[in-house]
């Protein structure tokens, strides 16, 4: 019976025990990793900001913009040149033949309508001055006779032959006398001034000098052109529209282009002519549109990219510039604020204690100093059409209102917070 009891005393001691490590196994259970923290880091990474001096700031080239309306979905993309009415160009020639005493202007200088540019040497000149006024001293001698030989005529003193004859001869000298006079003011000549042996040569339309084909005592002749004139101030586009297109364009429509080789700086424009026969064997058709801003340095023959509206569905627009691709997203920068910054060491103790704790301003952020800081914030959007320069832009949360946008220089912030995050920097 004694050896009974003991083993029933084992039994109960050994279930106890397998009780009390269930017991124990179950408590560490609720001790779990703090999963939701991990993932509320997570969201609080995607806002970021960036710091940036003021030396920062401005070697970086940064420049600031907003929202604007384009319209880049119902378009037509056209490509075309600048090109000058034939009546804003001008080749200057002579009437005789004659040679060059003086030039007055070089090429590419702006001259005004009727300013002297040149000046021609010629006995061409004096001998028509001579014919003008032996037909001048002609022409009042007939006009006399003419007088006397009517009113004989009109008494029947004399035969009506004599007087027809008279008023033949004075008629022709008239003639005469005025074409002469109209050659001489033609050549700049003043008809009833002194003999002269040269004439000035002068601008007919004002413009730029383009070209100059004389020289000091070089012969010219009547059709040589010395010299052209532009006058660029009305400067048009010809766009080449295919004829699959052609029934949606219209004269009123607006159009924007850049140019091929320059900037992507927007031109605006307006179609006010559509051609009505094809341009050689392209199978286009030219449309001209007037230039609206004038500040662009156009000259004629540049290539352009256009965009022709023929809708009125406008969409939020930002440079391509300003959009920046990281983590697989896009993102654009808005300024935050501007603040005024005066933090640096004042005594040798300042600067000591820092460098004794180790501090480095060279960790990659931007470190504060005397002058203005630059607050960025890093804004996730999702773009659509892209057309000539520009992109359909739209925020995935709310903008505050008239936000500074960075339209030039996004990349820089962009690369500035990398390297901050990359060398242990601050992420708000």
């Amino acid at each position: 019976m004694k050896v009974k009891n003991k083993s029933t005393k084992s039994v109960f001691l050994f279930s106890l025990l397998l009780l009390l490590n269930a017991c124990g196994k179950k408590e560490e259970v609720p001790a779990a990793a703090p999963v939701p923290q991990k993932e509320q880091a997570t969201e609080e990474s995607h806002i970021k900001e960036v710091e940036l001096n003021e030396a920062q700031y401005s070697s970086a080239g940064i420049a600031l913009g907003s929202f604007s309306p384009k319209n880049l979905s119902e378009v037509l993309n056209a490509n075309g040149y600048t090109k000058l009415p034939p009546q804003n160009q001008a080749d200057v020639s002579v009437f005789v033949s004659g040679i060059v005493k003086s030039i007055a202007v070089i090429e590419g200088q702006n001259v005004r309508k009727g300013q002297v540019i040149a000046t021609i040497e010629s006995p061409e000149f004096t001998r028509i001055q001579q014919d003008y006024l032996i037909s001048k001293s002609n022409l009042e001698f007939l006009k006399i006779e003419y007088e006397r030989q009517r009113i004989l005529s009109e008494e029947e003193v004399s035969a009506k032959k004599v007087f027809q004859k008279t008023k033949a001869e004075f008629e022709i000298e008239k003639t005469r006398f005025a074409s002469l006079g109209r050659q001489l003011q033609t050549m700049n000549i003043k008809p009833n001034g002194g003999a002269v042996s040269s004439v000035p040569v002068v601008a007919p339309i004002s413009g730029a000098i383009t070209e100059i084909n004389m020289k000091i005592g070089s012969t010219v002749s009547p059709g040589l052109a010395l010299l052209s004139i532009v006058d660029n101030s009305k400067l048009h586009v010809d766009l080449l529209v295919y004829e699959k297109d052609l029934q949606k364009v219209k004269t009123g429509q607006n159009v924007r282009f850049v140019l091929t080789n320059q900037d992507n700086a927007e031109i605006r424009g307006k179609i006010f002519s559509v051609g009505k026969a094809f341009e050689n064997e392209t199978k286009s058709v030219a449309v001209h549109a007037d230039i609206e801003n004038e500040k662009q340095q156009l000259i004629p023959g540049m290539y352009v990219n256009a965009l022709i509206d023929v809708g009125a569905n406008t969409v939020n627009a930002l440079p391509t510039a300003a959009v920046v691709k990281a983590e697989g997203r896009e993102f654009i920068f808005i300024l935050e604020g501007v603040h005024e910054e005066n933090n640096k060491p004042d005594t040798k103790e300042e600067i000591s204690h820092d460098q004794q704790k180790g501090h480095s301003h060279d960790d990659g952020h931007a470190h504060k100093e005397s002058g203005k800081s630059y607050h960025f914030q890093r804004i996730e959007i999702k773009t659509g059409t892209a057309q000539l320069g520009y992109i359909q832009v739209t925020p995935l949360q709310q903008l505050p209102d008239a936000a500074k946008i960075v339209v030039k220089g996004a990349y820089y912030i962009q690369s500035h917070l990398l390297k901050s995050e990359g060398s242990g920097g601050h992420e708000h």
